[in-house]
C-alpha cells in the first residue's frame, strides 16, 4: 500500500484526477489523505465530493475552512454565498444529503495509527500536543454531531483569539475550529493572527508561523497540512506544507510518504490570485 498526501483541490474535480493518474493510484490498495478543503472556489466540488466518498475507507479526509463553509451555508447558518463560491452543485445536488452527511462525519484532526503523522487543515496552537489536538478535534467533532445548527451558526468570528484551558461552550469550540482550520499566524505566546495570509517573508517581526514557535508541544509528530497558498510546498520544521494554489493557478500536489518526494498537477486557475 502507497500513501498519499493531497493538497487543498477545492473543486478542482480534473486536476485530482491528472494528479492521481501522475501517481498511478491504485484505489483498492492506496491510500490517500487530505488536507480538508475538498469544495468551493473551483469548477466541480460536486465531483470531488462524490469520487473522494466513492473511495471509501481509502480516502482519509480532515475539514478545512470551506468544507465548513459548505456545511454551514447547508444548515442555515450562512445564507448568502460568499464572493468567488462555487457549491451551488452540491446544494442543490440530488444526493446533497448523504455528501453533506458523509462530509459532516469527517474529523478535524487525525493520526495515523501506525507512523503518527498527524493530519490536519491549517494549524496547531503552541500550547497543544498531539493527543490535546486529537482530543479537542473530538469535542467539535461530537458537537457537530449532536448539534451541528449551533454550531455552525455560532462558529464564525475571530474571538477568542488564543487558547485557555477554561474556555467553555462555543467559545471553545470556535477557538478549536479557527486554530485547526484558518490558522497560519500566530505570537510566540499563541495570540493567533488570522488576517494574515502572506508569505513569511512578508509579515512583521512580532509574529511568526505557527510551526515556527519555539518549544510548541506538537514538535516530535511531523504534521500535514495545507490552506496557505502563499506558502506553497514546504517540508521542513517538522511539518509538510500541500497547499501549491491550485484553484489560484498553481498546482495539486501529492506528497509520496514512502517515495519522500512531491508531485504536482498544473492548474489552469479558476479564481484570481489572493482569497482564503
Amino acid at each position: 500500500m502507497a500513501r498519499y498526501a493531497i493538497g487543498d483541490v477545492q473543486g478542482c474535480a480534473a486536476e485530482l484526477r491528472a494528479l492521481l493518474d501522475r501517481l498511478n493510484f491504485n484505489a483498492d490498495r492506496d491510500q490517500l489523505w487530505f488536507v480538508g478543503d475538498l469544495v468551493n472556489r473551483g469548477p466541480d466540488s460536486l465531483g470531488v465530493l462524490r469520487f473522494v466518498k466513492s473511495l471509501g475507507d481509502n480516502a482519509i479526509v480532515v475539514l478545512g475552512n470551506h468544507d465548513l463553509h459548505l456545511l454551514a451555508r447547508a444548515h442555515g447558518a450562512q445564507r448568502d454565498a460568499k464572493r468567488g463560491d462555487t457549491l451551488d452543485d452540491v446544494l442543490g445536488a440530488r444526493d446533497r444529503r448523504s455528501l453533506l452527511d458523509w462530509l459532516r462525519s469527517r474529523r478535524l484532526a487525525w493520526q495515523d495509527p501506525e507512523h503518527g503523522e498527524l493530519l490536519i487543515h491549517a494549524g496547531l496552537l503552541p500550547q497543544w500536543s498531539v493527543s490535546q489536538t486529537l482530543a479537542l478535534a473530538a469535542e467539535v467533532e461530537h458537537a457537530m454531531r449532536d448539534d451541528p445548527d449551533a454550531l455552525f451558526a455560532g462558529m464564525y468570528g475571530n474571538d477568542p483569539d488564543r487558547w485557555d484551558d477554561a474556555l467553555r461552550g462555543m467559545p471553545r469550540l470556535r477557538c478549536v475550529i479557527n486554530a485547526l482550520t484558518r490558522l497560519r499566524y500566530c505570537t510566540a505566546n499563541g495570540v493567533m493572527k488570522l488576517k494574515l495570509k502572506q508569505a513569511p517573508d512578508e509579515t512583521p517581526q512580532h509574529v511568526m508561523p505557527w510551526f515556527s514557535v519555539p518549544h510548541r508541544a506538537s514538535r516530535g509528530a511531523t504534521v500535514v497540512f495545507g490552506h496557505w497558498s502563499t506558502l506553497g510546498f514546504h517540508s521542513g520544521d517538522g511539518v509538510i506544507a500541500l497547499d501549491t494554489g491550485c484553484v489560484w493557478g498553481g498546482s495539486l500536489s501529492a506528497w509520496s510518504f514512502e517515495q519522500r518526494r512531491v508531485v504536482s498537477e498544473p492548474c489552469r486557475g479558476y479564481q484570481p490570485v489572493g482569497g482564503d
